[in-house]
């Protein structure tokens, strides 16, 4: 199954490290990071998923469910927990899918079988309230996320989606953000009260609105 942004994502039921769930239900009202892994006991997916534990809370301040999937299964996750909490000195504070079937692995399209026929690749899916993929990444089973550039976008995602701005290249959150080509510059001087700064016709700047 081939997945665009703006499709809602596949709901599906599973079991998990903490109990089972229906994926939709899971969300709820909140936004969701979906994240695959290789394998279980693998060193790359060992230091992500500690990383992750230890960014739950800026996940959930933004309001972000989060939850991992492999396709190895409960008693495996459950037997590879020990580890990552041992190696990144975190609790396990999220849970992680068991897809030992790759029914999540396929409606979300994690097989990339020139890769590996078995393992999924490094999949990353931010979902929005709305149940809509937002982003998707994908990186080989070789490279190990940047998660503090998960959770900028996050950043930019849930501020586009509140107001008439883009971000450009690097930004932060706080920094200034562009000014979306469909307001005229007119219309752009009255809505952004803290003023505007044109470089270009198309590319005009004004400090983040939610600041």
């Amino acid at each position: 199954m081939s997945l665009r942004l703006g499709d809602i994502a596949p709901d599906f039921e599973a079991n998990t490290t903490q109990g089972p769930i229906k994926f939709h239900d899971w969300l709820g009202d909140s936004w969701g990071l979906l994240f695959s892994h290789p394998a279980d006991f693998t060193p790359v997916c060992t230091t992500e998923l500690g990383k992750t534990a230890l960014l739950k809370g800026e996940f959930e301040k933004k309001g972000v469910k989060v939850i991992a999937v492999s396709v190895d299964d409960l008693e495996s996750h459950n037997r590879w927990i020990p580890d990552i909490n041992e190696v990144n000195n975190v609790e396990m504070n999220f849970p992680i899918i068991a897809d030992e079937g790759r029914k999540v692995a396929e409606l979300y399209d994690m097989i990339h079988p020139n890769a590996s026929e078995k393992a999924t690749v490094r999949s990353v899916f931010i979902i929005g309230p709305d149940k809509k993929i937002k982003l998707m990444l994908v990186y080989p089973a070789s490279t190990g996320r940047n998660f503090t550039e998960i959770l900028r976008v996050i950043d930019s995602l849930q501020l586009t989606a509140n107001h008439s701005v883009a971000t450009p290249a690097d930004w932060q959150d706080g920094d200034d953000v562009i000014v979306v080509p469909a307001i005229s510059t007119e219309d752009a001087k009255v809505k952004f009260t803290k003023g505007i700064r044109i470089v270009k016709p198309y590319l005009r700047y004004t400090p983040q609105p939610n600041k």
